[in-house]
């Protein structure tokens, strides 16, 4: 009997829960490779992000060499097809062993009328997956994104951008940290205090000397750029990372339970001791949260910056510029008049950027002259870092003047 690789079984789960029961990927990931070796789980990975990545593209394949739409698939077979797929087109697996291990998955899920079909899908997709993939057109099928995401790359970036914005976000980005205390963990980078590592240290992380955040991530933290002395407020805090940052008498608000209470052990691991927690909806806030100096709104988006990371997402996002000029401007009432508001989303997308704050009315404070090579190749006063440019998750950072 053909055996199945524990990375192959992890990266088969991934894809079964992710499309078939509405799954997170990060999360059924977590559970599934909890006991792999760090090799097997680094393959695992890659095959399971990777795939969920490039469904769009695998199921395109499978429907035209395999000549049976993937919809009217069992769900066994449609995910031991995609698995099998993905390591045909964009690994250097053996193709005998990925059609071997592809259809044991589908033998174990106890379809055995389906293997005969699935031995002939997994043949053809051997013969016919390099030259397909190689006659599709640049786009959004190619690179197996939604069209509606590659449309606003264009619209927002220019077509030679867009393609190269939708490339590096199927690649694995950078590995990076926030120095806590100690020694410098990695290599520095052109974001103070954030070190560029080849792998997370899980007990450092743990022990409160480093926290794992992209440099994106940590340059709107550092805008903020509150003092010891001041009232913050942080309207959408969890998971935490940012909130970390933040120096003065910090007031978090996150409006999930589960949410707040991972925030809460976050801030612990970090020692941020100078941060209270409060579980409310950020667009009506209690009215004794008042009187701050500044705010930090990182506001729910479509997270079109943070696909890299996030393999599903790009299947399940949406703008959100309506929540997002909310908090806003909820949070420009709780601000003290001549105070600042750093509003920040993981996403490129000028209809949640651009568009929300000049829906604000307040007043831009221009950022591009502090950090000029962060600057918004449309608008200056404003930041975003893109992974095709910068190498880091893509974030859209201003500064308002209450």
């Amino acid at each position: 009997m053909t055996t199945v690789s524990p990375a192959r079984r992890v990266a088969y789960e991934v894809l079964l829960r992710v499309f078939e029961q509405d799954a997170y990927a990060d999360r059924v990931f977590r559970s599934a490779a909890k006991d792999l070796d760090e090799r097997e789980r680094a393959f695992a990975q890659r095959l399971s992000y990777g795939a969920v990545q490039r469904v769009r593209t695998l199921d395109h394949a499978i429907d035209t060499l395999g000549k049976r739409p993937v919809r009217k698939l069992d769900p066994p077979v449609r995910a031991a097809l995609r698995l099998g797929a993905y390591q045909l087109g964009y690994t250097d697996t053996a193709p005998h062993a990925a059609a071997n291990e592809s259809v044991e998955l589908v033998r174990r899920a106890r379809l055995e009328r389906a293997v005969p079909f699935t031995n002939a899908v997994m043949r053809r997709l051997t013969e016919g997956m390099a030259q397909l993939l190689a006659s599709l057109p640049d786009g959004a099928l190619k690179e197996s994104y939604p069209d509606w995401i590659a449309e606003t790359f264009e619209r927002d970036l220019g077509h030679d951008d867009a393609l190269a914005l939708m490339r590096a976000m199927n690649e694995p980005l950078e590995t990076v940290v926030r120095l806590l205390e100690g020694d410098p963990p990695g290599e520095a980078t052109d974001i103070p205090g954030a070190y560029r590592v080849a792998r997370v240290d899980d007990l450092a992380v743990e022990n409160g000397r480093i926290w794992p955040q992209s440099r994106g991530s940590q340059l709107v933290g550092l805008v903020v750029d509150s003092r010891e002395t001041d009232r913050v407020l942080d309207l959408c805090a969890a998971p935490g990372g940012k909130t970390g940052q933040l120096r003065g008498e910090v007031t978090a608000v996150e409006i999930d339970a589960n949410r707040a209470s991972e925030l809460r052990e976050n801030l612990a691991k970090m020692r941020a001791r100078n941060v209270t927690v409060v579980e409310a909806d950020g667009t009506k806030l209690p009215p004794e949260l008042t009187g701050f100096d500044r705010a930090l709104v990182d506001a729910p988006c479509s997270g079109l910056g943070v696909l890299a990371q996030r393999p599903d997402l790009r299947w399940r996002a949406e703008p959100l510029p309506e929540l997002q000029l909310a908090l806003v401007r909820s949070a420009a009432e709780r601000v003290k008049r001549g105070g600042t508001i750093v509003y920040s989303v993981c996403t490129v997308n000028a209809d949640e950027t651009l568009a929300v704050v000049e829906a604000t009315g307040l007043e831009v404070l221009p950022l591009g002259g502090e950090w000029p090579r962060f600057a918004h190749p449309r608008d200056p006063r404003f930041l975003l870092t893109l992974p095709h440019v910068h190498g880091t998750s893509g974030f859209f950072v201003s500064r308002l003047r209450v």
